[in-house]
This record gives C-alpha cells, sequence and structure tokens, in this order.
C-alpha cells in the first residue's frame, strides 16, 4: 500500500469505525509507546548495519598484509588506502545528512547500504592501489550517509524509555564487527595470494543481506510532519503503531535551513557540543587503537598475545558496559565523568616507568573500558540534541567533524611519538580528553527523560 493510499484509508470514514481511536487527549505519545516488533526491525536493520561498518573497517589492516605481496605499495598508497574509509565517511555524512532533511530517511537508509554493497564487492577486481581506495572510499561515503541517517530514523521512531539503549547500542555492535574482522583477518588475511579480495568482498555479504532488508522501510513519521505532511504521518504511526497513538509534535518555519540552521543562537551550543565532545572522544579511540602494536612495544607490554587480547577484550565489555551505564546515568555525569577518568588515566601512564609494568596494564584496561563505554553516547547525543527539520544534517555535521578529528589523531600519532615521545604524546592525548570534559560541563545537555521534542528543545 502506497502512503497516499494508506493516508487516505487513515482518514477515510470507514477506517476510523475499524480503528476506534480513543480521543487525541487520551492517546498514547510515539515517545511513550512499548516497544513492538516494529522497533525491533529497524534497531535490527541500524545494528546489522553498524555490524557491517565495523567488519569493513576491520579487514583493511589484514589485508594490506596480502595485499603488498602482490602489489607493490608506497608508505603513501598504503596511508591512502588506510584512511580513505574515513575519508568518505566526512563527505558522505555531510552530503547525506543535507539529503535526508531534505528527501526524507527512507531514501538515504537505502540507498547508502547500495553504495556499500557494491563497493565492498568491488573492492575484489580492484588491480591498482588507486582503484582500491577509490572503492575503500565509497564505502565510507556510504557509512556517512548511514551514520547519519540511521541514528536519525531509530532516534525518531524510538520511545523515550529505550531510546538510549538503542541508540548506545551502536557502539557494541560495531565493535563485535571490527573484532569479527580482526579474527578473520588473523586467521585467513595470508592464507593465499588473493586472500586479501575474498577478505575485503566479504563485507559485502552482510551488507547485501541489511539492503534487501531495508527495502519496504517507512518514512520517519516526524520528518513529514516537519514538512507539513501531517496526513501521511498519521497514517504511518496508525499503521505500525494503532489508532490509539498519537504524533506530538508541530510544524515550523525558519528563515535559514540546512547547516546554517545549526549555528542559529537557538542551536549553535548544540552544535558546537555535539562536534567537539564527539571528536575529543574519538581522536585518543583511533589513534592509540590504530597504533596499538607501537604503542605496546613503546611500553614493554607486547610480549605475546595476553595484552592485546586482553585490551581487544576490554573494549567489547566496555562497550557492553556502556547500555547498562546510559540507562542508570544522567547522560551529562556519565560523559563528565568518563572524560575525567580517561584523561587521569592517560596522564598517569605518561608518568609512570617502564618497569611498573602492573600498575600500566591497569591504567591502560581503565582507559580501555571507560572510552568504549563512553562511546555509546556518540549515537545517543547528536540524534537527541537536534530539531527534526536538520536533524539529520546535525548528526551528519557531528559525525564529520569526529572523522576528520580521528584522521587528523591517527596521522599525527606516529609523527608526535618520533618527535616528542611518549610520554609528551600522551600528555597531549590527555589533554584534548580534558578538553571534551571542559566543553561537556559548560553545554552538554540533559535529555534522558525528555521526549524527543522536549530534548531538542521544540
Amino acid at each position: 500500500m502506497s502512503y497516499d493510499s494508506a493516508a487516505a484509508t487513515a482518514a477515510s470514514p470507514s477506517a476510523s469505525k475499524i480503528a476506534k481511536p480513543l480521543p487525541s487527549s487520551e492517546r498514547i505519545a510515539l515517545d511513550d509507546v512499548p516497544v513492538n516488533r516494529f522497533h525491533i526491525k529497524i534497531a535490527g536493520l541500524t545494528f546489522g548495519a553498524h555490524l557491517t561498518e565495523g567488519y569493513a573497517i576491520g579487514t583493511i589492516g589484514y589485508a594490506l598484509t596480502s595485499l603488498s605481496q602482490q602489489i607493490q605499495l608506497s608508505p603513501s598508497e598504503m596511508g591512502m588506502i588506510g584512511g580513505s574509509t574515513l575519508v568518505g565517511i566526512f563527505f558522505g555524512s555531510l552530503l547525506f545528512g543535507r539529503l535526508s532533511d531534505i528527501v526524507g530517511r527512507k531514501n538515504i537508509f537505502l540507498y547508502s547500504f547500495i553504495i556499500i554493497t557494491l563497493a565492498a564487492f568491488g573492492q575484489f577486481f580492484a588491480e591498482t592501489a588507486l582503484q582500491l581506495t577509490l572503492m575503500r572510499f565509497l564505502i565510507g561515503v556510504g557509512m556517512g550517509g548511514d551514520f547519519s541517517v540511521g541514528h536519525t530514523i531509530l532516534a525518531e521512531f524510538s520511545p523515550r524509555k529505550h531510546r538510549g539503549t538503542l541508540l548506545g547500542s551502536f557502539s557494541v555492535i560495531w565493535t563485535v564487527g571490527y573484532v569479527i574482522a580482526n579474527v578473520i583477518g588473523l586467521s585467513y588475511g595470508e592464507s593465499a595470494p588473493d586472500a586479501w579480495r575474498w577478505l575485503l568482498a566479504s563485507a559485502g555479504i552482510p551488507a547485501l543481506i541489511i539492503l534487501l532488508l531495508r527495502i519496504g522501510t517507512p518514512e520517519s513519521p516526524r520528518w513529514l510532519l516537519s514538512k507539513g505532511r501531517k496526513v501521511e504521518a498519521e497514517a504511518i504511526v496508525l499503521k505500525y503503531f494503532g489508532p490509539n497513538v498519537r504524533l506530538d509534535g508541530k510544524i515550523e518555519t525558519h528563515a535559514h535551513s540546512g547547516y546554517s540552521r545549526l549555528f542559529q543562537p537557538d542551536l549553535i551550543r548544540r552544535t558546537l557540543f555535539n562536534c567537539l565532545f564527539f571528536t575529543c572522544l574519538v581522536i585518543p579511540y583511533f589513534a592509540i587503537y590504530t597504533f596499538l602494536p607501537l604503542i605496546l612495544k613503546i611500553m614493554g607490554l607486547n610480549e605475546g598475545f595476553g595484552t592485546d587480547f586482553m585490551l581487544n577484550t576490554m573494549l567489547v565489555v566496555g562497550a557492553v558496559l556502556g547500555i547498562w551505564l546510559t540507562i542508570k546515568l544522567p547522560r551529562r555525569v556519565f560523559l563528565i565523568a568518563s572524560f575525567a577518568v580517561t584523561a587521569a588515566a592517560l596522564a598517569l601512564l605518561a608518568l609512570l616507568p617502564q618497569s611498573a609494568t602492573v600498575a600500566m596494564i591497569l591504567l591502560f584496561s581503565a582507559f580501555t573500558l571507560t572510552l568504549s563505554a563512553v562511546s555509546n553516547l556518540v549515537g545517543v547525543f547528536p540524534a537527541e540534541c537536534f530539531p527534526t527539520e536538520v536533524r539529520a544534517c546535525g548528526v551528519g555535521l557531528a559525525v564529520a567533524a569526529s572523522r576528520l578529528g580521528s584522521a587528523a589523531g591517527t596521522y599525527f600519532l606516529p609523527i608526535s611519538m618520533a618527535t616528542l615521545g611518549f610520554s609528551p604524546t600522551i600528555f597531549i592525548l590527555s589533554a584534548i580528553l580534558i578538553a571534551g570534559m571542559l566543553v561537556s560541563i559548560a553545554w552538554a545537555p540533559e535529555t534522558k527523560q525528555l521526549t524527543l521534542n522536549q530534548a531538542c528543545g521544540n
């Protein structure tokens, strides 16, 4: 059934007799409906996307080892291939975040995975470093679109009681996909000359599954309402949530739209907060874990597989713990306290002598556990902080800023290690976390108990 026919059916007298809806004042708000099968389906489609994305990013490190045996790669070409996905995410987040606010959520929700699927399979046929870089860049463009619209569409359908849990779970699923890629890459990455082709192209299998399952996803009723399409919005609410659920919200018009709207007086603090806190979290995350073997070697903790395995386990455990903390703690408290713990752990780590092995492991574990846990909030705050007409733009801009920061941090960390040394470099990362804490103290809103309209200041 099309949306127009669904809307007409919902508005017709016969439909109202069948549905027998309660008066509007007695209906349950969309923010307060119990979780149903539709919520689970939308969550599954977004979670599956993040599993695919974590897997696709995780495969490249092991594929490069096999690839270099077939194609002679210069250091710049290796860096180009390795960083192309992050660059793609930067551009994809900005482009599709804006498009999602113009043409709707469901279109980008589908098209982003068409790009990811085709580019993932396309890696198998790459013959040069430039061709592989292009495929990885396109995967990143699709991921950027999915990051901006996936968080947005799930936030706009989710009840407030479970919104933090659902949005925060992205981090867990992404980490699981990344770890699966590590296990497969470690086991099969060099099993044959063409192993890199199969390893990279294997990301296309879950991408294709998610793409097919996304066909038929309805438009966000909140987006429809923001565009003045109230009848269509109410028809979708009726179809998926029943006749006794109402859609709260109002149609607003502004002189500014798109990214310029994010920097108007009523939103600029939200915009700066989300871009800055997100960036301050991911710079240490990507910088340290991209060069984890090097850092462990400098710290004298690279003997055997034990420390590396333990820290990867901490990433997964921390991500799961973060879901529970997102439920139990106020958003502000969780974020500010995590910034303080991670900054202190890194600062102490920089001060310890190399002989303090046990203390170093404990501090590094505390840093990893806490950083992984608080990373759940990068899926929560941006989606909750912006009004419907620019929600995808706001999420997309925050994602783009974070990926630009993570790319810069990843690039400069080995340079800083070589020129300044280990301790000063770790102190710089600690200072970045302190900056994130100060930004959060000044600007982080508390959105946990609010409806989506209230959280966005509507």
